[in-house]
């Protein structure tokens, strides 16, 4: 049998000898995490079980052996669907920058705000979402006019640009990025960078990352075609430069401008989307990603990542610090009941969603294995971050503590974010996989890292 918490009080539980009652619960269940990982199925039926008393994080408990299934490729949802075996493979992959590649917008965040204010303007959100992906040069005669400023589109842009360079320095990359371009590299996949931003800038942007440059076969930015994106115009070009039919491309894009810019080439997409809550915007895209962590090369003929490591990937660490929750023990856990406005996400990007683990440093206590669920709830229709930390061991605690968490490994992605309370769970396996892993040198040494160890965590 499967049996899965659904709640305090209820488990779900489900034989799972029919063959054909499994293939249609996959057609329902969101697809599993990269090709080492254990496949996992959401239960439909519940039934009554009144003893049982199950953390408010979840933990399913679902054996990983489960009978074969028939021809499951044609089944599976958009996020990994491999191309068919007839479909033309991909040659060169395409890559976007800001918000795909570089956490850019995070890092330059506030400044058009502040601008504005000095004119006694206040800037609308809307607005500023649909300019998302659009060139500068675009941007800057909307925004005069938008907001009425008093100068012009060139005086608008050189005051303030220079704002915008002095952060370009703090832009993280996002979590992937530096493991994709290397990979692609590494293969001799021919790879290109073209971006909305002018080339020098784009130049700037990346010089901040170590090895980037060198891994693009060449780099093309919006002054160096008629119209930026969303013309297809810079697709085209990158394609002819790359000497591939665009139809063989595959591009990244971020960005409603980039993914329409990208799909009028005739290029293949997968798009990751920068804006949360929005998916029904990107249903245009072949593939759509929570990050490019999830990303699956092989699915488009590609070589395959081979750096998981007993069903984990090493990640660039993650920080937030901190955080302020009551501790919960069940069952040798501890899940950490988060206080509303409490943690600096500073650190964590948008894009950011899944199964993680690492280290939590609970202040006056010490540092232990952690594993955190974390991702958006669209429910209200604003987007909110989620985190839900749950400590390896048991700690005995009546009153609230605060932590700092330190993010080393990726276990999965989320599973049926339709349902915000099936989507937040933490599964046996998961936590077996963190256990284990943190046990490893390649996630053990972080344990040692001075944002973790020292008190000061500024």
């Amino acid at each position: 049998m499967n049996a899965t918490w659904e709640g305090a009080g209820s488990c779900a539980v489900e034989e799972v000898g029919d063959v054909d009652k499994t293939n249609r619960e996959w057609n329902r269940a969101i697809p599993p995490p990269p090709h080492n990982s254990l496949l996992r199925l959401e239960t439909t039926e519940s039934i009554p079980i009144p003893t049982l008393s199950p953390l408010p994080l979840l933990l399913h408990l679902i054996p990983p052996s489960l009978p074969p299934l028939s021809s499951p490729n044609s089944r599976l949802p958009l996020h990994y669907r491999a191309l068919p075996m007839d479909c033309e493979r991909i040659s060169a992959v395409i890559l976007d920058l800001d918000g795909t590649l570089v956490d850019t917008e995070r890092a330059t965040e506030g400044i058009l705000k502040e601008f504005l204010a000095r004119y006694g303007k206040v800037l609308d959100a809307a607005k500023e979402e649909k300019r998302l992906g659009k060139m500068h040069k675009e941007s800057a005669a909307a925004i005069v006019e938008d907001y009425g400023l008093p100068m012009s589109a060139e005086e608008y842009s050189e005051a303030i640009m220079p704002l915008y360079q002095e952060r370009w320095p703090q832009a993280r990359t996002l979590p992937g990025s530096n493991r994709l371009i290397r990979h692609l590299h590494k293969h001799g996949i021919p790879l290109a960078l073209a971006s909305n931003s002018i080339r020098k800038h784009i130049e700037i942007k990346i010089s901040f990352h170590q090895g980037w440059k060198e891994s693009f076969s060449f780099i093309l930015g919006g002054d160096d075609v008629s119209h930026g994106k969303p013309s297809p115009d810079i697709y085209l070009e990158a394609a002819k430069r790359l000497g591939v039919e665009t139809s063989n491309c595959l591009v990244i894009e971020d960005s409603l401008v980039g993914m329409r810019a990208a799909k009028a080439a005739g290029a293949k997409v997968v798009a990751v989307p920068s804006l949360q809550g929005q998916d029904e915007k990107y249903s245009v895209a072949n593939c759509l990603l929570r990050s490019l962590l999830d990303f699956q090369p092989e699915s488009w003929g590609l070589p395959a990542f081979e750096d998981w490591v007993q069903g984990s990937l090493p990640i660039e660490p993650l920080f937030v610090k901190s955080l302020g929750g009551e501790l919960v023990c069940h069952d040798g856990l501890t899940q950490v009941k988060i206080t509303a406005d409490t943690g600096s996400y500073e650190y964590l990007p948008d894009q950011l969603r899944g199964v993680f683990f690492g280290w939590a440093k609970v202040e006056m206590r010490g540092i232990y294995k952690v594993i955190v669920c974390t991702g958006w709830d669209t429910s209200s229709g604003v987007a909110k971050r989620v985190i839900l930390p749950c400590l390896l061991e048991e700690i005995d605690s009546r009153r609230e503590e605060q932590l700092h968490l330190f993010l080393v490994g990726y276990v999965r992605k989320l599973q049926n974010e339709g349902n915000m309370w099936k989507a937040f769970k933490v599964y046996k396996e998961d936590v077996d996989i963190a256990r284990a892993g943190l046990d490893l040198p390649v996630f053990s040494h972080h344990c040692y890292a001075p944002l973790v160890a020292d008190t000061d965590t500024e």
